[in-house]
């Protein structure tokens, strides 16, 4: 017996759809299903890169993660990357083919021609793969936009799959998201929508079995769970919504880290594993203030190299940085971050900017070079003269040169990267603080953190997940509801 698609839509953005998607992955995985994860459209600054060297969402190569099996650029065909406020970077079967704004890519007339694409990288999915558990994107009920939609209802239709509505209860007014969301839907929607999950709930979840026969009563569909908030489980987070709820200060009693909160930031989950670091207070700030606190400054990636170098500029940030740095503090720079650390960025080709040149901050003596060609790999490698093995992945427009090599980096016969001395560092290699031993040399010998292997704590956490899931939803209705004849 296979079983048809599975999906998870929400009521908004934030809600929970990747996570729980993630964890009925790892359920199906464990009952002797072979999963796969797909979301037909995504907008994050949180990336990754498939064995192939094409770029997906990173919340689909998390999803995959928890299926067990390698990430493809068919599990996120459609990936949007703001650029600015209002135009994003728009990547198909994982290679970027130009830029639009949110008016042209909206309302312009090729939303068809993405959808097909879309379907044809599910089938190709559906292949290899059983079942599918998409995620959708957002609220499905946004009403100016959902004729044009590729990633909501309209592709649970075409996969003929089974939608389990999420709703966050810890934001309030559940009631009205759950039964606004389901009234605004046309029937042949609403038909599709199988079951309703709360998520996020804080107490004692008794206490809103008066409140599940409320909804069930108002909608005329089944709750088919009511999921805890759960501050023990760490999956990865997706988006910006998340890094608006992360730490923003320094502390007095732990390492000071502050990774520079740039206007265009991209991944931020480079810092997931570090900011778990019993020794480590992490946080993202602005403010020159308190950047100023930090023992460590990290320059993380950004999707606009030159604006966020003008932004140091203009808050004052880049004078904190250069001060740090003059006095032996760490400052470390991570893909754009290494870039604007040294003497100068050009863009030649227009890819970011009208600007031909700026000077960086001067740290580093490399020159770089923004590039029509996007470079996307992952790599394994060894960290300056440490015999362990490292894995992580680029994904960068632009090269960068010196006169002056110090490689940081060796990854086999070629090295990358640029060490100026234990305290300053910059490399292209994004996961690059996934590997303990890039953390243990950071932090120094202080004590040691109890995660040593970054994969067998992600599968521990997969699995808590899942035994979380197991023990709030109604698993046996559901597969019960997506069972199709071989």
């Amino acid at each position: 017996m296979k079983k048809s698609p599975i999906m998870f839509v929400g009521t908004g953005s934030d809600v929970g759809k990747s996570i729980i998607t993630a964890g009925f992955c790892r359920v199906l995985k464990q009952d002797g299903y072979h999963p796969a994860p797909f979301k037909a459209q995504n907008m994050s600054l949180n990336s990754f890169v498939t064995p192939e060297g094409l770029e997906i969402g990173r919340a689909q190569a998390v999803q995959a993660d928890a299926c067990g099996i390698p990430c493809k650029s068919n599990m996120n065909p459609v990936l949007l990357k703001p650029t600015s406020h209002k135009s994003s970077q728009i990547i198909l079967h994982g290679k970027p083919i130009g830029n639009q704004t949110a008016n042209e890519y909206f309302l312009g007339n090729n939303k068809e021609n993405l959808f097909n694409e879309a379907k044809n990288a599910f089938d190709s999915l559906a292949a290899e793969y059983h079942p599918i558990v998409l995620e959708g994107a957002g609220s499905i009920s946004e009403l100016n936009l959902k004729h044009r939609d590729i990633v909501n209802m309209r592709m649970a239709q075409y996969a003929k799959a089974s939608v389990y509505l999420i709703a966050d209860i810890d934001k309030g007014g559940v009631f009205a998201s759950v039964y606004g969301t389901i009234e605004l839907l046309e029937k042949w929607e609403r038909d599709l929508i199988k079951g309703i999950i709360i998520n996020k709930f804080r107490g004692d979840i008794n206490l809103f079995e008066t409140g599940r026969d409320k909804i069930e009563e108002l909608t005329g569909i089944p709750v088919i769970g009511v999921v805890p908030y759960a501050s023990d489980i760490y999956i990865e987070d997706e988006d910006s919504v998340a890094l608006s709820q992360k730490n923003e200060m320094a502390s007095t009693e732990k390492i000071n880290i502050a990774v520079v909160l740039l206007p265009h930031i991209s991944n931020y989950t480079d810092f997931n594993l570090l900011e778990r670091d019993e020794r480590v207070n992490l946080f993202y700030s602005k403010s020159a203030e308190e950047i100023e606190k930090a023992d460590i400054i990290i320059l993380p990636g950004t999707k606009n190299t030159i604006a966020d170098l003008q932004f140091l500029r203009t808050d004052c940030i880049a004078k904190v940085v250069l001060k740090a740095f003059d006095v032996g503090k760490k400052v470390i720079g991570i893909c754009g971050g290494y870039q604007m650390m040294g003497e100068e960025v050009s863009d030649p080709f227009g890819v970011e900017s009208d600007a031909t040149i700026i000077p960086g901050l001067g740290i580093l003596p490399l020159k770089t070079a923004l590039t029509k060609e996007k470079t996307t790999i992952q790599r394994e490698f060894k960290f300056k003269n440490y015999e362990e093995k490292c894995r992580g992945y680029e994904i960068h427009m632009g090269t960068s040169v010196t006169n002056k090599p110090s490689p940081l980096l060796q990854i086999n016969d070629t090295k990358e990267g640029y060490l100026l001395n234990d305290n300053c560092w910059g490399s292209y290699m994004h996961g690059i603080f996934d590997n303990q031993v890039v953390i243990d040399d950071l932090l120094g010998s202080v004590s040691k953190n109890e995660v040593k292997n970054y994969e067998a704590f992600k599968n521990e956490n997969f699995d808590k997940l899942a035994d979380l899931l197991r023990d709030c939803l109604d698993i046996e209705k559901i597969y019960a509801q997506t069972t199709i004849v071989a």
